[in-house]
């Protein structure tokens, strides 16, 4: 409602304004239409005054001797003084530049004053007079008639004037009737009534001309108001040139930009004034219209930026007479332009190009080598390593410097060879223009590794990353900028999988592979929605009794053309895409179901994923699956290992937490083999340690891995935690790891992993000791 009123205001505001503006055009175009009427008016005054005191004095001299001289004479002196100070004025006001106070009504005034004046005593004596007199003061009164055509500027003037004659001619025919011809007083009231009619006609046509012209006058009066007020207050200027493009007006506001006099320009070529531009001469010489042309100028204020539209001037017989047309001064703006598009294109913290700048920059380089045909141009990706945990570490601030860091160091390194730019976090980009030789390339990768690989000083404090690069070779290994962004970006994968501060070219075989993760990519998302994926069970079992506690599920795909693919392929390529979240809480329902079918006292260990365990969302899908199925969270044990502690460490951390809240177990599998998590074990989130195979294995010959075995156990002991000997494969390994304190076993020697119907018939078959 508010808006709808805010609406209404403004339009009434706008026709307020519009209508203030007609207003103002309306008093405009009666100013010079009162002009034009006095002007009109003055024109004809001395003869209406010539032709009112003659026609006076005609029927004064064709009274004389049949009325009084003392009638006679202050009439004529009346009439002439009366006649003689209305054509003062009328003469005055033409030239005064404001209209007199009475406006129209004046001349409507002073026509009746006049004509009843000049026909009071042809009235009061027309009775009294001889037949002749009567003719002669009755043609004089037609022809005083037709004099209101000098009133014609001011028809109610004129239609006055003559209305008053005939009113008096009338009155004179009625009193004299009895001594006047009746045939001739009806001419002379007939000549009187065409005389009306023809004074109307042209009144009514001859105000009409001045009315239009009036208002031609008031709409050019406008144009030049308004004209003056954009070269006095607008931001530009006007200007004009005759057929020879010689300058014939130009606003002295483009003659102080410029730097000359009025005189200077006058007279001299446009193009030649404005610095011989030749785009001004040839848009001149076609005679067509330019709307907005630009060029640069030199001045006393420097260098200027001005805009010139033009339209051609033609006559009346269609010649060409010139130009007339504005110019703004556009240096402000043109800065602005440049400044945004410096904005569109730069990277705001590291000041390099950013993604959309290191496109154009490659495409042009593209486009070069392309033409060229010989040495082709270079694109290189480059990801920072270990740079997160700096942000994390170290603060944001911090990584910022670090990162204008890298741009300057990378910008050393480059130097004229390409451009360096930044495609956004942690990733920047290098574009070499000319590639002659490859071992160019290979020599600048280098050297941007070990450039990088420097440590770097905040704040006194010492940061160390690294740098993996990517490299592809257009138009060898692309022939559009797209195509060879995404070969860079695969080569950086490659060089990424290789490990830190690596660098690879690209090659076909890694556009194989990529098709390949995409092709296996959708044959995961069709198996999700197929239910191509199985889980299998493996035992686990008491290290002191042998008998069954629960199992560990492990997750197989059974693809109908690739058959059975290893976790090993598909569980990356889950996280890296994403999939591992629906995948994995697929397991969570399954391995519930199946644990709901068997003894209360078995549990079921589900293996999470660090992608898995960033979403807040993986407890609420635990939760629904324990409640859809009537399970105990203690039934179930969630295992992760030691590289959720790599990312997001408080967010897997406060996940692990609402599991171990809903009474799940956690466990820490393969514990010992990467990341060191000892700083965690304190948090009060594991139940269990699981030591990895390897161990298991190596503890047959090697005494430190003994040391080591016993030193996990000795820790879990201090925590009360459960230990869990995976890859038990051997009676002999079974009987070190029991005698080393391990609480669980699981292995092959208790069995491998098998499908659900095994593991029931296994659970049913009494569960008795299993052999070792």
């Amino acid at each position: 409602m508010y808006q709808a009123k805010l609406h209404t205001d403004e339009i009434l505001k706008d026709s307020e304004d519009a209508v203030g503006a007609d207003t103002a055009n309306q008093r405009l175009r009666g100013a010079h239409l009162y002009s034009g009427q006095a002007r009109t008016r003055a024109l004809f005054a001395p003869f209406f005054a010539v032709a009112n005191i003659a026609s006076a004095l005609l029927v004064g001299w064709a009274m004389f001797g049949h009325l009084s001289f003392l009638f006679i004479v202050p009439w004529l002196v009346g009439v002439g003084g009366a006649n003689l100070a209305v054509c003062r004025r009328v003469l005055q006001d033409a030239s005064s530049s404001a209209p007199r106070l009475g406006g129209k009504w004046l001349p409507v005034a002073e026509a009746v004053g006049l004509a009843g004046l000049w026909s009071s005593l042809p009235v009061y004596a027309f009775a009294t007079q001889v037949p002749e007199v009567q003719v002669v003061i009755g043609g004089a009164m037609g022809a005083m008639i037709m004099t209101a055509l000098a009133l014609a500027a001011f028809p109610a003037a004129a239609m006055a004037w003559a209305a008053t004659l005939t009113a008096a001619f009338c009155v004179a025919f009625f009193l004299g009737g009895q001594s006047l011809h009746l045939t001739l007083g009806l001419t002379f009231v007939g000549v009187a009534a065409v005389a009306v009619y023809s004074v109307a006609r042209i009144t009514r046509w001859t105000y009409g001309q001045l009315d239009r012209t009036a208002k031609v006058s008031a709409d050019a009066e406008s144009v030049r108001l308004l004209l003056r007020e954009y070269e006095e207050h607008g931001v530009g200027w006007l200007w004009q040139v005759d057929s020879d493009n010689r300058v014939v007006y130009i606003s002295p506001r483009m003659t102080a930009l410029l730097g000359r006099s009025n005189k200077q320009l006058l007279g001299h070529s446009l193009p030649g004034a404005l610095g011989g531009n030749g785009l001004l001469g040839q848009a001149l010489l076609s005679r067509q219209a330019f709307p907005h042309l630009e060029m640069e100028i030199r001045t006393g204020q420097g260098t200027r930026w001005i805009s010139l539209a033009g339209d051609p001037i033609i006559d009346m017989a269609g010649h060409f007479q010139g130009y007339r047309g504005v110019g703004t001064d556009i240096t402000e703006a043109r800065k602005t332009q440049e400044r945004l598009t410096n904005l569109a294109n730069i990277d705001v913290l590291s000041g390099l190009p950013n993604r959309g700048r290191v496109r154009q920059l490659l495409g042009d380089a593209l486009s070069r080598a392309q033409a060229r045909g010989s040495a082709p141009c270079a694109i290189l990706f480059l990801d920072l390593d270990a740079f997160k945990p700096v942000n994390d570490t170290f603060g944001h601030p911090k990584g910022d410097l670090v990162l204008k860091g890298v741009g300057s160091r990378l910008v050393k390194e480059v130097g004229d060879n390409g451009y360096v730019g930044r495609m956004g976090g942690d990733e920047f980009a290098v574009v070499v223009c000319d590639v002659s030789d490859r071992n160019t390339v290979d020599d600048l990768a280098r050297r941007i590794i070990s450039a990088i690989a420097e440590p770097f000083s905040i704040d006194r404090t010492e940061i160390r990353i690294g740098v993996s690069i990517g490299c592809a070779l257009g138009p060898v290994d692309g022939q559009s900028v797209d195509d060879l962004i995404q070969k860079a970006d695969l080569a950086l994968y490659q060089a990424k999988a290789q490990g830190r501060g690596k660098f690879c070219h690209f090659n076909a075989d890694m556009q194989n592979e990529a098709e390949d993760r995409q092709q296996m990519e959708r044959d995961m998302r069709d198996g999700i929605k197929a239910g191509q994926f199985r889980l299998l069970y493996q035992p686990l079992v008491n290290a002191s009794t042998q008998i069954l506690m629960g199992f560990e599920a492990l997750i197989r795909w059974h693809h109908p053309t690739r058959g059975v693919v290893s976790p090993l392929e598909f569980i990356p390529l889950a996280e890296d895409t994403g999939l591992i979240i629906p995948l994995g809480d697929w397991v969570i329902r399954e391995a519930c179901r199946a644990a709901a079918l068997w003894p209360g006292d078995l549990t079921v260990a589900v293996n999470a994923s660090a992608r898995q365990l960033v979403s807040h969302s993986f407890p609420g899908t635990v939760r629904e699956a324990l409640a859809k199925y009537k399970l105990p969270a203690s039934r179930i044990e969630i295992e992760v290992t030691e590289s959720v502690f790599l990312g997001d460490a408080a967010d897997a951390l406060e996940v692990l937490k609402r599991l171990r809240a809903l009474g799940l177990g956690i466990a820490l599998d393969d514990f010992g083999t990467g990341y060191s998590s000892l700083g965690y074990l304190n948090k009060a989130v594991f139940h269990k340690l699981k030591i990895d195979g390897s161990f298991v294995r190596e503890a047959a010959k090697s005494p430190e891995t003994v040391s080591i075995i016993q030193s996990i156990v000795a820790l879990a002991k201090s925590f009360r935690m459960t230990v869990t000997a995976e890859g038990v494969e051997t009676h002999e390994d079974f009987v070190r790891m029991r005698d080393l304190g391990c609480h669980q076993i699981q292995g092959y020697l208790f069995g491998r992993p098998m499908s659900f119907e095994d593991a029931t018939a296994l659970v049913q078959g009494g569960r008795a000791k299993l052999t070792a």
